[in-house]
């Protein structure tokens, strides 16, 4: 098969999606939440458990639990697993996973989960609350790029991915004012959303007011930090068309791509581009489609500028006019194509980009959760006051963006158009 052929558009779908509550104390061990989301997510999809042959997958580091483990408190027996890494570009890459497995015939069905106490344990920039003194995961055990970075202060995702951005606005006058607006556009999403753990909307002035984490990054540019667990069901579309919902087909994925040297980037330049450059021409031309098409986008959100940076790569503004795309209004809610309408990592919570798959899915079912009071039957207001309503207008196409590192990128892109 070529690459970008598009030989499997629209054959697979996203037929279940489930969570967690979203918290930052969960009192729970990642097994026990991971069981949680995975049966809500079947249980959306409506798939028997007994009578479907399951493949499962989940993105396996800091304290995630095995999918062996949590097959058996779901009650399932696996034709199929195979644990993974890779960071925030997890969720689309096991998508195309996910896929691969069907289509070799192992299973009917796959299940993608990632469930973390990312708050009360495993912290993937810092120490946990307890105080228990250790080096960040990503100086020693991302791979060999500590040995080249950890000599010289950096020790967090921040302190890494942080460098690209710098060169970012050096080379192009991006400025923070710009940026805060990624943070400002999420919240917007965020305060119509009851599950989100950050409902309150922020204003540019307030990010700019929080305090620095990384000169010239405030703590508001930073994703929240939870305890949670996520998951998708996915089957192919001649089965979903038989199940609960409208069908959400899979109409096309990309990566995980990289750039030359992804280990230490920086010897390849132009370091203020991510690897999305290379992703986007599988994942557009297997899909069929251009970013024109795409209705909404679910961009990785660990930080401000990682969204920003991979709407550029994408091509949904050019390279060096990130800063206008997110600040003009676009991305909003309202806007001509709005970016993690659930408030993603910045606001709802962190699932390394999981959690804004499933909303694109809500988003082309036409079943957002928001405070719309007839929301459950499909009813929306389009008020996008705070308190609201947050369903887009008839979407079509959704894209979602994955971001393990500058380096490291993946995209996804569903539709309801089948």
């Amino acid at each position: 098969m070529t690459k970008g052929s598009g030989l499997l558009r629209n054959k697979y779908a996203i037929v279940g999606v489930g969570e967690t509550e979203y918290s930052r104390n969960s009192g729970r061990t990642t097994r026990a939440m991971g069981a949680e989301a995975i049966k809500h997510a079947i249980d959306d999809s409506g798939l028997d458990y007994d009578a479907t042959s399951w493949g499962i997958t989940c993105y396996a580091v800091g304290d995630a639990a095995s999918s062996e483990a949590i097959s058996s408190d779901v009650g399932i027996r696996l034709d199929y697993h195979a644990d993974t890494v890779g960071g925030g570009s997890s969720g689309e890459t096991l998508v195309s996973m996910a896929i691969g497995a069907m289509e070799a015939g192992t299973c009917d069905a796959f299940i993608i989960y990632r469930s973390m106490n990312g708050r009360t344990f495993r912290r993937m920039g810092a120490n946990p609350p307890s105080g228990t003194a250790r080096l960040a995961p990503w100086s020693v055990e991302h791979g060999l790029s500590g040995l080249y970075t950890s000599m010289y202060g950096i020790a967090s995702p921040l302190n890494s991915f942080a460098l690209s951005f710098v060169k970012h606005m050096q080379q192009y006058g991006t400025t923070s004012e710009q940026l805060a607006h990624v943070k400002m556009a999420h919240s917007w999403g965020a305060s119509n959303n009851p599950k989100a753990f950050y409902k309150e909307r922020v204003t540019v002035e307030d990010v700019l007011a929080s305090r620095y984490i990384a000169r010239p990054f405030h703590l508001l540019d930073c994703c929240v930090e939870t305890d949670n667990a996520v998951a998708l069901v996915v089957t192919d579309v001649a089965r979903a068309r038989d199940l609960k919902h409208a069908v959400v087909a899979i109409k096309g994925s990309g990566g995980r791509a990289s750039k030359w040297r992804p280990e230490y980037h920086f010897n390849d330049g132009p370091i203020n581009q991510v690897a999305g450059i290379y992703t986007k021409d599988a994942v557009f031309a297997n899909a069929g489609v251009g970013p024109e098409d795409i209705d909404a986008t679910g961009s990785y959100d660990a930080f401000t500028f990682t969204s920003l940076l991979q709407l550029e790569a994408y091509g949904f503004c050019p390279i060096g006019e990130g800063g206008n795309y997110v600040s003009d209004g676009t991305i909003f809610l309202g806007g001509r194509r709005p970016n993690n309408t659930s408030g993603g990592h910045l606001c709802e919570t962190y699932t390394h980009g999981i959690n804004m798959i499933i909303e694109n899915v809500r988003q082309l079912r036409g079943e957002v959760d928001d405070y719309c009071p007839n929301w459950q039957q499909g009813e929306h207001t389009y008020d996008y006051s705070a308190g609201h309503c947050r369903a887009l207008k008839n979407p079509v196409h959704t894209m979602n963006l994955g971001w393990a590192q500058p380096a490291t990128g993946s995209a996804l892109i569903l539709t309801n158009d089948i």
